[in-house]
C-alpha cells in the first residue's frame, strides 16, 4: 500500500465531501443561474458553500468569489487589481508560487514595476523589509501566507497592517496555509486565494476573497456570475465540495496541526538518525507549516530520491508539484542561499490526515535504503551540506 506523503501537492478527497457532492452530480443537476426549482436548489447550495468558505477565513459570504482553483484566484487578484490602479509597482518576494510570479511578470510589458524582495535563510521576509519598499508608486503587495515547498509561514498580519497604512492593496496566496493553520482576513488583507484540493476538497475549484469595496477587472466576462467578478456557469458540485471541505477543516484545525507536528518531528528525528549528510531546509518550530519537511541529502539527487521512494511505495515531491519533472533548480532554495546545483536536490515530505505513526517508520526505513542505493560522491563546492 502506498504511503502518500505529498499533501501539499494535493489531498485525498474526503468521504464526507464526496457525499455532499454526489447529489449535484446526479439528480440536482440544475444551472444555478436558472430560475426554476432545480436552478434554485443549485443556487441555494452554492450560497451555503459560499458561507462555509467565508467562515473558514472570517470573511462575509458576499466577499467570496468562486474560481477554478488557486492559480485562477492568484491571477484574478493580481492582474485584476494591478490593471485598474494608477500605482503600478507590485511588491512580492523571491519565493512565491509560479502562479504569482508569472502573472506579475506578465504585467511588466504593460508598464508594471516589480520589487521582488529577498528572504532570509529560512525563507522569511521581514515586515521591516516590506515596509521599506512601500512608497507612493506601490499599488499592490502579493505575499504567500506559507510557502508550498519549505513550509515557511510569513508575518502576514504585520505586513498587511503596514500595507493598509500606506494605502497599498494586500494580496495573500493562502492556498497552502488554509486548513493547516488559522487563516483570517482581519486587518489589512484585501485579497486572499484558496484552493479546494489542498484541504480535502475536489480539484478544479477555488475561491478568492475580495474585501468589500475592492475593485477588480475580471479576467472572464460574459454572463455576470459571481457579482460580475467571474463569469461562467458555476461548478455547483465542486463548489459544494469546497464548502464541505472548508467546514470540516475549520472543525478539525487544532487537532490536525497537533497531529501533523508530532508526525513531522518524528519523521525528522528518524531521518537524522538514519541518514548521514541530511540537511533540513524547512524552518523548525511554529514558523513552519505543521505538516511540511523539506530536506537535502548530500550526494543524492532530489529526483533520484523521489523516484527511489516511489518504487518503495512512498509518494513525495521534489520541489513544487507544478514544476516537478522540469529538472530545474528550485527558485525557493536558491533564494535561501543554496547553489543552483544544490537547489535541484530538495525533497519535500508533506503529511496529512491519512498519515499515521506507523507510516513514519516505513518512510524512514525506505528513505534510508533509498539513500544507500542512490548516493553519489558529492562534488567539491556544491554547498549542500
Amino acid at each position: 500500500m502506498v504511503i502518500y506523503c505529498d499533501h501539499n501537492a494535493s489531498t485525498p478527497l474526503r468521504a464526507d465531501v464526496l457525499d455532499a457532492m454526489l447529489p449535484y452530480l446526479r439528480e440536482q443537476y440544475g444551472n444555478a443561474s436558472s430560475i426554476h426549482g432545480l436552478g434554485a436548489r443549485a443556487r441555494d447550495a452554492v450560497e451555503e458553500a459560499r458561507g462555509r468558505v467565508a467562515a473558514l477565513i472570517g470573511a462575509q459570504p458576499a466577499e467570496i468569489v468562486f474560481t477554478s482553483g488557486g492559480t485562477e484566484s492568484n491571477n484574478l487578484a493580481i492582474a485584476g487589481a494591478a490593471r485598474i490602479t494608477a500605482r503600478r509597482t507590485i511588491v512580492t518576494t523571491m519565493i512565491e508560487h509560479a502562479s504569482v510570479r508569472e502573472v506579475i511578470r506578465g504585467l511588466q510589458p504593460d508598464g508594471a514595476g516589480v520589487r521582488e524582495l529577498p528572504v532570509d535563510a529560512e525563507g522569511r521576509v521581514a515586515a521591516a523589509t516590506v515596509a521599506a519598499q512601500l512608497d507612493d508608486t506601490v499599488g499592490l503587495a502579493s505575499i504567500g501566507w506559507a510557502n508550498n515547498e519549505i513550509g515557511t509561514i510569513q508575518e502576514i498580519e504585520a505586513i498587511a497592517a503596514l500595507c493598509r497604512a500606506r494605502g497599498v492593496l494586500m494580496h495573500v496566496d493562502a492556498v497552502q496555509a488554509a486548513g493547516k493553520i488559522p487563516v483570517a482576513v482581519r486587518g489589512g488583507i484585501d485579497l486572499l486565494s484558496l484552493s479546494a484540493h489542498k484541504l480535502g476538497g475536489p480539484k478544479g475549484v477555488g475561491a478568492l476573497f475580495v474585501r468589500r469595496g475592492v475593485a477588480l477587472r475580471p479576467l472572464l466576462v460574459g454572463g455576470g456570475q459571481e457579482r460580475g467578478r467571474r463569469a461562467g456557469t458555476e461548478n455547483v458540485a465542486g463548489i459544494v465540495g469546497m464548502g464541505a471541505a472548508c467546514h470540516a477543516a475549520a472543525a478539525e484545525l487544532g487537532g490536525f496541526g497537533e497531529a501533523c507536528v508530532a508526525l513531522r518531528d518524528a519523521l525528522w528525528s528518524g531521518l537524522q538518525a538514519g541518514i548521514s549528510g541530511i540537511r533540513r531546509n524547512s524552518p523548525a518550530g511554529a514558523q513552519c507549516l505543521p505538516n511540511t519537511l523539506n530536506v537535502t541529502v548530500a550526494g543524492v539527487r532530489g529526483e533520484a530520491l523521489v523516484a527511489a521512494l516511489d518504487l518503495a511505495g512512498v509518494a513525495v515531491s521534489s520541489g513544487s508539484a507544478c514544476a516537478a519533472g522540469a529538472g530545474e533548480a528550485s527558485h525557493v532554495l536558491v533564494a535561501l542561499g543554496h547553489s543552483r546545483d544544490a537547489a535541484r536536490d530538495g525533497v519535500r515530505f508533506s503529511l496529512g490526515r491519512t498519515n499515521t505513526v506507523d507510516d513514519i517508520g516505513r518512510i524512514v526505513a525506505a528513505a534510508s535504503a533509498a539513500v544507500a542505493r542512490t548516493r553519489r560522491t558529492p562534488r567539491v563546492g556544491r554547498g549542500d551540506a
